[in-house]
């Protein structure tokens, strides 16, 4: 089998290239998968010397074993800071199209962040801001189970053969979902909890379910509640917030 043979440059550099068809991946996509950085951090990391596999120092472009190889940064500080914010609606969470305005189109964070997840236009509420692409994976996969809350109204009502249905799980999308935590609040009013995230799936739940959602907020992330966060607003989330989390992820 043919393999490229690597440079001088590279050779010094511990740079290895395997044989075509095993599995290896470009640095900088690794770096972004496992949450060091973006591809564009990481190639600036590279080139300023801070990356190293197994030891030695990195060059840009090379393939490294996700599995096997061993990447580490050096002398690059890691400052992250985490944001509770309460997206209003009408707003699209990211990627703003034609007149729409996204998070960061309205709301001007005085660190560069991203969020966590998605909330649909027509729904508001809590979302986690940041710039530690580590916690983004591990939040969000379902296999991690982490809950988060919404409070929803309908437009009919809310009954025990309503909540049976939802409770239970549903097909939508040719998939069932998992069980849920369902609190009645009032005739037209609950509370659910969910432990996975997928598109519009609360809103699809209670089409399936025959109603229609007239309002639909989030108030939790795990431990992190929106509390009394105005429209737009954000705030830090304190020291024993972020701990929490952190360990919660593994991370700490």
């Amino acid at each position: 089998m043919r393999t490229q043979t690597p440079n001088k440059k590279q050779v010094a550099a511990g740079y290895s290239v395997k044989p075509k068809g095993k599995t290896t991946v470009r640095i900088n996509k690794h770096m972004a998968d496992i949450g060091l950085s973006s591809r564009r951090e990481a190639d600036e990391m590279i080139l300023a010397g801070k990356v190293y596999v197994n030891g030695t120092k990195a060059v840009p472009g090379m393939q490294i074993d996700p599995i096997m190889d061993k990447v580490e940064l050096r002398g690059a500080k890691q400052s992250y800071v985490y944001y509770a914010y309460n997206k209003p609606m009408g707003l699209v969470t990211t990627g703003a199209q034609g007149d729409e305005e996204d998070i960061l189109d309205n709301t001007k964070f005085r660190t560069p962040v991203f969020p966590i997840g998605r909330l649909d236009k027509e729904s508001h509420g809590l979302i986690l801001m940041t710039n530690d692409r580590r916690i983004t994976h591990r939040l969000l996969d379902p296999k991690f189970e982490h809950e988060k809350e919404y409070r929803v109204t309908l437009a009919k009502g809310v009954n025990q053969k309503f909540i049976d249905k939802l409770e239970h799980g549903m097909v939508i999308d040719r998939v069932r979902t998992m069980s849920t935590q369902i609190t009645r609040e009032s005739d037209k009013t609950f509370r659910i909890i969910l432990k996975e995230g997928r598109n519009r799936q609360i809103r699809k739940m209670v089409e399936a379910a025959g109603d229609q959602v007239m309002d639909l907020i989030r108030l939790r992330i795990e431990h992190i509640k929106i509390g009394d966060l105005q429209d737009g607003a954000y705030r830090n989330l304190t020291k024993s917030e972020i701990s929490t989390l952190l360990k919660k992820l593994n991370l700490k």
